[in-house]
Order: C-alpha cells, then sequence, then structure tokens
C-alpha cells in the first residue's frame, strides 16, 4: 500500500511538472515550477503518512484474524482429538469383549474336547467288548450249524425225505395259499374300490362346481335391427333395392324387411358375419349416407374393426385365464367364440368356465392345472370355423392344435370329449366331464323343457319308424341317439346299413344343433337255468 502511495505522488508529480511546463512557457517558469515541486513533496509526504497508516491498520488486522484463527483451529483439534478418543475407547471395549468370547470359546472348546476323548475311551472299550462277543456269538453259531446239520441228517433219516425235497414241497404249498389270500384281498380291494370311487369322484365334482362361480345372464347374439321410422326402411333397401343387394353381397348375411314396424331382421348362420352387418347397418343409419359405394366402404372397415376386437377378446381371455403360448390363430378362433352360442349358452364363457373347472379337477387329481385349463379354453374351438365343414367339432378342434403345435396330451382331450376318439390321457374324461358340468348347470343353457322333451321323443319315434329296431334311447341332451335292434330280424350288415340310414333321416327330417351320433347295437343273448 506504501508503494502505490508513492507511485501515485509520483504520477502526480509528473503531471503537475507537466503542467509547470507549459505555464513556465508562458510565465515565469521557475517559481511555478519551485510551487509545483513544494506542493508535490507535500502531497508525496501526505500519501506516505496514509499509506503508513493504511499498513499499520492492515497488520493490526492480520494479527487479529490470526488469533481468530488459531483458535479455531484450537477448538477443532480438541473436537477431533475428543472423537479419536472416542473411538480409541469403543475399538477397545469390543476388543475386551472379543477377547472374552474368545476365551469363553477356548473354555468351552477345552471342555468338548475332555469330553469327546471320554467318549473315545468309552467307544474303544465298548469296541473291546463288542469284538470279545462277536468272538463268542461265531464260537456259539458254529456249535448250532454243527448241532442243526445233525438234527437234518437224523431227520432225513427218519422222514425218508431231503432238506432240499422238504423244502420244496413247504414252498409249494406256501405258494398255494399265498395264492388264495391275495386273490381274497384283491377281490376285497376291489370291491372296496368300487364302493369307494363313486363317492370319492361326487366329492371332487361337487368340490370343483362350487369352487366356480359363474354367472347366469347369457348373451345371445343380436338378429334384429330397430329403426326410428319406417322410412329407413326405404332408404336401406333403396331404389329398385340397389342398397339392400349391395349390403348382403358385401357382408353375406340376408336383411328381411316385412311388416313388423321400425325393425328389420338380419338372418346369417356365420354370427362374425351377422355381427359385422349389425354394426354396419347402425353405423350406415346414424350416418344417413346409404348407397352401394358407401355400404361397401363402411362394411370393410367393420369387417376391419371386428377382426382387430376378435383377437383383442382372445388375447384378454388367454391374459386373464393366465394361458401362454398360443399361437395367434388359435388365440384369434377363441375370440371369434364370444359371437357363438350353444343352446343359448355363450361358447366364450361356455369355454372359459370349462378351463377354470377342469384346472380346479385336476389339481384335485394331481394332474397338471395348467394343461387342463389349457386343454378346458380349447375344448371347442371347432365350433368356429370360418369355412363350412362335414367334420365334428371336437375332431376339427383337434386337427387346428395339433397343427398349431399343442401338445399331444391337449390334442387328444379336444378330439376326445364327445368320444369321436379313444382317450389316452386323464385330462380328456377331466375335459369331458366338465363340459358337461357347464352344460348342464342350471341357467347355464336356455331352452324350454317342453321343447327339449319333444325333440328327444322325435329322436326315440323316428329310430322306431324302422323295422327290428328294438329300444331306442336319447341320451347325451340328445347328441347320441342308442338303439337296440332284434338280433333275429336285423343281421350285422343290416345293422350298419340302418345306422346310416336312421342318420340321414335325422339330417333331413329334423331341427337341432350341433350333430346326432347313431349307435346302433345288436347282440345275441343265450340263457339256460340250472335246476
Amino acid at each position: 500500500m506504501e508503494l502505490l502511495y508513492i507511485l501515485i505522488g509520483i504520477v502526480i508529480g509528473l503531471i503537475a511538472g507537466f503542467a509547470i511546463k507549459k505555464v513556465l512557457e508562458k510565465k515565469d517558469a521557475e517559481s511555478i515550477l519551485n510551487r509545483a515541486k513544494n506542493e508535490a513533496g507535500k502531497i508525496i509526504e501526505e500519501a506516505k503518512e496514509k499509506a503508513g497508516q493504511i499498513l499499520k491498520n492492515a497488520r493490526n488486522e492480520g494479527e487479529a484474524i490470526k488469533k481468530e484463527k488459531i483458535l479455531q483451529a484450537k477448538e477443532k483439534f480438541l473436537e477431533l482429538k475428543a472423537e479419536h478418543e472416542k473411538v480409541i475407547l469403543e475399538r477397545d471395549r469390543k476388543i475386551t469383549e472379543a477377547e472374552k468370547r474368545v476365551k469363553t470359546k477356548e473354555a468351552e472348546v477345552s471342555m468338548a474336547l475332555s469330553r469327546q476323548q471320554k467318549l473315545n475311551e468309552e467307544l474303544q472299550q465298548k469296541l473291546k467288548e463288542y469284538d470279545e462277543k462277536v468272538e463268542f456269538f461265531n464260537k456259539k453259531n458254529a456249535e448250532l450249524q454243527k448241532i442243526h446239520t445233525e438234527h437234518l441228517r437224523k431227520l432225513e433219516e427218519v422222514a425218508g425225505y431231503s432238506a432240499e425235497e422238504a423244502k420244496n414241497e413247504l414252498i409249494e404249498a406256501l405258494k398255494d395259499d399265498a395264492k388264495a389270500e391275495a386273490m381274497v384281498y384283491i377281490q376285497e380291494t376291489l370291491e372296496e374300490a368300487k364302493l369307494t370311487a363313486q363317492v370319492e369322484a361326487k366329492k371332487i365334482i361337487i368340490n370343483t362346481i362350487q369352487r366356480v362361480g359363474t354367472e347366469e345372464a347369457i348373451e345371445n347374439s343380436v338378429t334384429t335391427f330397430h329403426l326410428e321410422n319406417d322410412e329407413m326402411k326405404g332408404r336401406i333397401i333403396g331404389r329398385e333395392g340397389r342398397n339392400i343387394r349391395a349390403f348382403e353381397a358385401a357382408t353375406g348375411v340376408e336383411i328381411i324387411v316385412d311388416d313388423t314396424p321400425e325393425t328389420i331382421v338380419l338372418s346369417s348362420f356365420n354370427p362374425v358375419r351377422r355381427e359385422i352387418a349389425r354394426l354396419a347397418l347402425h353405423k350406415l343409419v346414424t350416418d344417413g349416407r346409404i348407397h352401394p359405394a358407401r355400404i361397401e366402404e363402411v362394411v370393410e372397415k367393420t369387417r376391419q374393426q371386428i377382426e382387430e376386437e376378435i383377437y383383442e377378446i382372445g388375447k384378454r381371455t388367454v391374459i386373464d385365464l393366465g394361458i401362454h403360448g398360443l399361437h395367434p390363430e388359435l388365440i384369434k378362433t377363441i375370440g371369434r367364440m364370444k359371437y357363438r352360442s350353444s343352446y343359448g349358452q355363450n361358447l366364450l364363457q361356455h369355454s372359459k368356465e370349462v378351463a377354470k373347472l377342469s384346472a380346479i379337477m385336476a389339481s384335485e387329481l394331481g394332474l397338471d392345472p395348467k394343461i387342463a385349463k389349457r386343454a378346458g379354453l380349447l375344448h371347442d374351438i371347432g365350433k368356429v370355423p370360418e369355412e363350412e365343414t362335414d367334420l365334428p367339432h371336437a375332431l376339427l378342434g383337434m386337427k387346428w392344435a395339433e397343427k398349431y403345435g399343442e401338445i399331444p396330451e391337449v390334442v387328444n382331450a379336444i378330439g376326445a370329449h364327445h368320444d369321436e376318439i379313444e382317450m389316452t390321457s386323464l385330462y380328456a374324461p377331466i375335459i369331458q366331464v366338465c363340459d358337461a358340468i357347464s352344460g348342464a348347470r342350471p341357467g347355464a343353457r336356455r331352452q324350454v323343457l317342453e321343447s327339449y322333451i319333444k325333440r328327444l321323443k322325435e329322436l326315440e319315434e323316428l329310430a322306431f319308424s324302422f323295422e327290428g329296431v328294438k329300444k331306442a334311447y336319447a341320451i347325451q341332451a340328445g347328441r347320441e341317439l342308442r338303439i337296440i335292434v332284434e338280433s333275429d330280424k336285423v343281421d350285422d350288415e343290416r345293422a350298419k346299413q340302418l345306422s346310416y340310414e336312421i342318420a340321414q333321416k335325422i339330417q333331413n327330417d329334423m331341427t337341432y344343433p350341433g350333430q346326432v351320433k347313431v349307435t346302433v347295437i345288436r347282440e345275441t343273448r343265450m340263457v339256460n337255468v340250472a335246476k
């Protein structure tokens, strides 16, 4: 700071000298120069005094700061020292505790070693005693063997049989007794199994049914379409019927326009097409623009929307059931089941119910519930083909499952749940039973009792219309017609022909859902009475 003031003074002096020089050029240079020098000296002196004062103040402030920092350092040192001493004390305490534990362990180990040594000594003593006893018993055994041999020789002399011959004769006698006892035991076991099998089966089925709660309200595909007024019927028909023809060609659904007020009927055997037609017609009526080009555009968009919705429904179903790894085509087929019903029972709800029941029953029987659930969900996929087919739905579903990589147990369960093929695993009867449970529970299927009984009677009466039929029974809810013929009137060839003729007559004369299996039984019984 002192040097700074000196430099300031010098600069000021130089400026003053420069000014004086200029003045001296016009006036008296010497007097002005002297005055300037005097003034510069005064300024320099004042600057020196100020610089000294500032330097003194700075030194005082530095001393104060130095003392403060020294005090802070001392306090910090004392804190660190206290913490260090605390850590050392804690470490010493832990070391002391560890030493105590080590000493305790050493004492325990010493005691254990002493006990082990005593045990070893006792064991050696026991081994020595055991060896002595073994040697004693060996001597006794040799003596007994010698006595036994002598007795056998004497017995053989008395009985006239050798020991081997007597042993063989005894074994044969024991074999006969054992066989008799085994047969009795087997018979008793079989009888007990027959008595308990029905009870256990009923328990499993009842437990399975009780653990699955399902709603009894069933969704049916809508086949009627309501209009705001009858004028809309004319717009749907169009000029010379061009709109209705374009709509039927685009959807494959027949539109029936009759005298029913504000209502038209959509008629099609394909429920997916019927749903596409319903949604497309709703869009057209709402929009108001109804002409062939617009109809084709709306129907195509609706078809794409339904296809996407079908896949999403199938995907959501398999996720809800916890089933993984299904082929996308099978997922799409599952989604199509939403638009199919059997006896008024929605097929998708039925399949989900069968899947849950099958999983529970498989768990009760110690089988894999995942496989059973998978087979239960897929068992009716053959009911929703995209094209018409002559195959029964069980065989068609089995074919699809095999095509898309399902395991043999699932494939067999699908194909055998209506006895079209032989059951090769325990999953097949589980699916068959759960299918029957789901279809038979109260409220599952909407069918008037009178019409149901009438259809069964019609089946039986149709069978009795053929010559040689002795008895006829409509079983499995009308899915099978079992016929017993008179063996003296109907031979084997005629029985085969009769089965075909009855099936054809049912197909041509009756209306029924699904399919009807016709079984003709011909048997000969010979009976005699012993008096």
